[in-house]
């Protein structure tokens, strides 16, 4: 089995095991996960929510929505009162 084919055999619960595992630093049974299978952990996470979840729930997704009130928002210039 190559590694498309492993990623797409994935379950939703393999998924979620994963994450898991990657985020606690050690698996169900209580062992640490070496640097090399949080790696390949994550990698394989990463690629799962690729093609499986939105873009929105995908591992690292960042949200830059724009919010009302933000002070970018004012194009006018705010003049500064000195007060001694």
């Amino acid at each position: 089995m190559d590694y498309q084919q492993m990623i797409e055999s994935m379950t939703p619960d393999i998924y979620q095991s994963l994450k898991r595992a990657v985020e606690l630093g050690k698996w169900p049974d209580g062992q640490r996960l070496t640097s090399e299978q949080r790696h390949n952990s994550l990698q394989a996470i990463i690629a799962w929510g690729e093609r499986h979840l939105p873009e929105t729930d995908r591992v690292g997704y960042i949200d830059k929505g724009h919010k009302d009130g933000d002070s970018c928002d004012d194009s006018a210039p705010q003049p500064l009162n000195w007060k001694e």
